[in-house]
């Protein structure tokens, strides 16, 4: 090796223990004995849980703290979503994110409340110059709180690798919260491949409840499985953690087949662009029928999830009489781990050949289905593995248009694809007031939208499995405003919303023509103004404007005249 080289590779692990000794160096963002509800990873509908969820007592405003210096380098507000939110860019090259928050401490609170006047609206999104707001170690930023997408009190807290904007699992580089308690075992779940393999007789997935003794040590397989050809194992697990009742996601699965490693995954790191793929990673099919998590120990073609390493994708080749010894491995963050073993007896059978498919659908290609009043593109790289396609309709005589089931089963779809669905009575002038719904089980509509194109609405779905058809959208929002006697008196406007259909799009708030700050959360229907003597004259008359247009553009407006 020459100097350079030399020189070269004592920088890189000189740099590299300095950021791993400074990274450690974090604090915990509360003054409080960490318990978590969530940790990383975890398995959501539709993505996976990007950070950790702190409890805090079940109250909103217990004091935020910044975990090192840094600066200011987002300021989040939304209805939905992380509700308030800040991130911390640090010199350790990693940024720190603080959501669901209540309140922003007084420097930053002013700085977004000057934004939202000059931007004229509620909701931000405010990127910051690292000079711009520098925060310290220790320093409070925030109340937590109970905002957005939150189902109740707590703070989300992530770790992210700045320069990628990928989250990391925090439990790396926070100090050990005291833990003993191994993953619990819930069940195992075996899968033949289509036309190559076969479990007990049958082409579908087998799906077992693992029950435990009275000591909860998980027993055998309740019926035996016996397989023949190429076939999948998942599995259904949940961690514990010492004095918490809450279930938490499992960061080491590893699957053994006569003592050979198949497949492993790990939850350290994943990028946002694949967090849809957690729906390959799962049995959606299982999730979506029955509200359960099975995840997959076996790597689907359009499934790139940096998680794995595997033998053959994790795909088992059952091809000789025998018992094949099973072993999963299932470790949460500080090792605790628990391991359960069970035999697949290999035994010849005939393995079922797929019916003939007229609409073949390959994960890697630009796949359509075409109708005299419905088209369906799905571009390549949205299917995780090939599909046989199939497609109904229900004829609807006193309908906008028919109703199409895209698919006999849920089928997820990484970014989405393409519908139009042809109106078969189009009568209306205004061409914004259609769009097509999703029809429930229960005939419940669900608003997607669309628009309108050739005598048809078109829009996008990110699944296949449900029925749609054309709805038409005409009602105006409902405004109620909430005692309005006594707003002067409590000093706050408080006005709810409802809608039929299409959903609150816009809203704005006028006091005397100026733009009044009205905030919102999406658990809440009420949108409130808080009197503000800065901007708001004292002792005279005001006239509040309050105007609201919903997702296809019908709009209402609300007037009423009071002295402040």
């Amino acid at each position: 090796m020459n100097s350079n080289k030399l020189r070269t590779g004592l920088l890189f692990l000189i740099t590299f223990f300095t950021l791993a000794s400074y990274s450690q160096n974090y604090i915990y963002p509360l003054k409080l004995t960490p318990a978590l509800s969530a940790n990383f990873g975890e398995l959501r509908n539709n993505h996976f849980h990007s950070g950790i969820d702190f409890k805090t007592q079940q109250v909103i405003n217990k004091p935020v703290y910044t975990i090192d210096d840094g600066y200011i380098s987002r300021i989040s507000v939304s209805p939905g979503g992380y509700g308030l939110a800040l991130y911390i860019n640090h010199p350790t090259g990693h940024t720190s994110v603080y959501a669901h928050l209540n309140s922003f401490s007084k420097k930053i609170a002013d700085y977004v409340k000057a934004k939202q006047y000059e931007y004229e609206r509620f909701q931000l999104n405010l990127d910051l110059q690292p000079g711009e707001m520098p925060v310290k170690k220790g320093e409070q930023i925030a109340l937590s709180g109970n905002t957005g997408g939150s189902g109740g009190p707590h703070l989300h807290f992530e770790i992210r690798e700045t320069k990628s904007e990928s989250p990391l699992n925090p439990l790396n580089f926070l100090s050990r919260i005291p833990d003993t308690q191994k993953p619990d075992l819930r069940g195992i779940a075996f899968y033949p491949v289509s036309g190559k393999g076969v479990v007990n007789g049958g082409d579908n997935p087998v799906r077992l409840t693992i029950s435990k003794n009275s000591s909860g040590v998980p027993l055998a397989l309740s019926r035996t499985i016996e397989a023949w050809g190429k076939i999948g194992v998942g599995v259904k697990t949940y961690d514990k953690m010492n004095g918490q009742e809450n279930i938490y996601g499992v960061k080491n699965i590893r699957l053994y087949v006569d003592e050979e490693e198949v497949f492993s995954s790990s939850m350290n790191k994943f990028s946002f662009d694949k967090t849809r793929m957690l729906n390959s990673f799962i049995d959606f099919e299982d999730w979506r029928i029955n509200d359960s998590f099975i995840m997959k120990s076996f790597v689907e073609p359009g499934n790139t999830l940096q998680l794995y390493k595997t033998v053959n994708n994790g795909y088992i080749d059952i091809n000789e009489e025998r018992d094949y010894r099973m072993r999963y491995e299932l470790e949460d963050d500080y090792g605790n781990t628990l391991t359960y073993s069970f035999i697949v007896i290999g035994k010849k059978q005939l393995v079922p050949q797929p019916v003939d498919c007229n609409n073949y659908m390959g994960w890697n290609f630009n796949n359509s289905y075409i109708d005299v009043d419905f088209m369906l593109n799905i571009p390549a790289g949205n299917l995780y593995s090939d599909i046989c396609y199939s497609h109904s309709k229900i004829l609807m005589h006193n309908g906008l248009s028919n109703m199409h089931r895209i698919h006999n089963r849920p089928v997820p779809l990484h970014n989405g694809a393409n519908i139009w669905i042809k109106i078969t009575t189009d009568s209306i002038v205004n061409k914004q007031n259609y769009g097509i719904v999703k029809i429930g089980e229960n005939g419940h509509k669900s608003w997607i939208g669309g628009t309108y194109e050739n005598g048809g609405v078109e829009t996008s779905i990110n699944e296949l499995g449900d029925k749609y058809m054309v709805a038409i959208d005409t009602i105006p929002p409902t405004i109620a405003p909430q005692s309005p006697e006594s707003w002067v008196k409590n000093r706050r406007i408080s006005i709810r919303l409802s809608d039929d259909l299409s959903g609150i799009a816009v809203f704005r708030g006028e006091i005397d023509g100026t733009f009044a700050l009205f905030s919102h959360d999406i658990k809440s229907n009420i949108y409130t103004y808080l009197f503000d003597n800065e901007r708001l004259p004292s002792n005279q008359p005001q006239e509040l404007i309050f105007s609201v247009t919903d997702g296809v553009g019908n709009k209402s407006i609300y007037q009423y005249k009071f002295t402040y």
